[in-house]
C-alpha cells in the first residue's frame, strides 16, 4: 500500500505536471471506485487545475473549487503517460479504474491489481466532505506534530499495542504497515509494547525516529518519478517484506508474524530481547 512517503512524492509529482493544465476529460473504468454521484466526473471537464494536496494517504487534486479527491489503498497505483488513448477505456475490463485526460493529451490512470477493489475515488467541493478524511489524525510531519502530540496520542491509547496505534489513521494519519515496522524497528520497540508504557524519554526517542525514518523515505523518493517509486520504497527497507533475511542492524533473522489479511515483520534481537513473537493466529506474545 502506497503511505506518506509514498504518495507526497505523488503530489509533488502531479504538482509538477498538473498544476496549469486544464482537465479535458475523466472517464470511469471500475464503477465501484466512484464514491460520490454528485457532482459528477463531468463537471470536472474544462477546468484548470489549481493545487493538488494530499492528507494522510490520500490525494486531492483542486480544480477551481471542485476537488477530485483519490486514495490508492492497498493494491492501487497512479501511472503517468506523456499521451493518453483518444478513446475512453472499456468499463470492467483490466486493472484501470479512472482516466485524467489533461488538455495536452498527458494524463494519469489510477490502476488497482486483484479482485478487492478498495481503490476510492470522490468528486467534492470541499476534500474535509470525504467522511475517511474528516475522522483523521495529524499529520506526523506537520509542524505541530511535535512529541507532546504523540505523547498524548500513546497516553490516550492506553495499552493498545505500538504497531496498531502507528497505523490507526484515525490517530495518526499516513503511516502503514510498511513504514511503522520500520518506525520500530528503527527505534528498537516491540511491535506489541503498550503505547502507554512510554516514559517522557521513550516517546521523545520514538517521536525523533519516526520523523527521520519519513523523511528519509521521501529524500531517497524525492525527483523519481510514480513509475519508480515503489521499487525505490523496497529497496529502502530493513525488515518489512525481507522475512527470512539478515537483519543489517544485528545479522539476526528478520522474523514475521502472520495475521489473516496482513503480516508484520520485526528483529528479535534489535526489538524483543532475542524473544521470537508468536504468530497471532494462533497464540500470543511468548514472554
Amino acid at each position: 500500500m502506497p503511505e506518506m512517503p509514498e504518495v507526497e512524492s505523488l503530489r509533488r509529482f502531479l504538482t509538477e505536471r498538473c498544476v496549469g493544465r486544464t482537465v479535458a476529460r475523466v472517464d470511469l473504468a471500475a464503477f465501484t471506485a466512484l464514491k460520490t454521484y454528485d457532482p459528477p466526473l463531468t463537471a470536472l471537464h474544462g477546468l484548470p487545475i489549481s493545487q493538488v494536496r494530499r492528507r494522510g494517504k490520500f490525494l486531492a487534486m483542486d480544480c477551481q473549487g471542485l476537488w477530485l479527491v483519490f486514495h490508492l489503498a492497498r493494491a492501487g497505483w497512479l501511472r503517468w503517460r506523456e499521451e493518453l488513448p483518444s478513446t475512453p477505456p472499456r468499463p470492467g475490463k483490466g486493472p484501470l479504474a479512472l482516466r485524467v485526460t489533461l488538455d495536452d493529451d498527458s494524463g494519469f490512470e489510477l490502476t488497482e491489481a486483484g479482485t478487492t477493489r478498495k481503490l476510492a475515488v470522490h468528486v467534492v467541493t470541499d476534500p474535509e466532505q470525504v467522511p475517511h478524511i474528516a475522522s483523521l489524525g495529524p499529520d506526523p510531519m506537520d509542524d505541530d506534530f511535535t512529541p507532546e502530540v504523540l505523547g498524548e496520542i500513546l497516553g490516550r491509547a492506553g495499552r493498545a499495542q505500538l504497531k496498531g496505534v502507528l497505523r490507526d489513521q484515525r490517530l495518526i494519519a499516513g503511516i502503514g504497515n510498511a513504514y511503522s515496522d520500520e518506525i520500530l524497528h528503527a527505534a528498537r520497540l516491540s511491535p506489541y509494547k503498550p503505547a502507554n508504557s512510554l516514559d517522557e524519554a521513550g516517546v521523545s526517542a520514538l517521536y525523533g525516529v519516526l520523523r527521520h525514518e519519513l523523511s528519509e523515505a521521501m529524500r531517497r523518493a524525492e525527483g523519481l518519478a510514480a513509475k519508480d517509486l515503489k521499487g525505490e520504497k523496497k529497496l529502502g527497507m530493513k525488515v518489512h517484506g525481507r522475512t527470512g533475511q539478515p537483519c543489517p542492524v544485528c545479522g539476526d533473522t528478520v522474523r514475521e508474524v502472520s495475521f489473516h489479511d496482513s503480516s508484520l515483520q520485526y528483529c528479535p534481537t534489535c526489538q524483543t530481547g532475542g524473544k521470537p513473537l508468536a504468530d497471532r493466529r494462533m497464540s500470543r506474545l511468548l514472554k
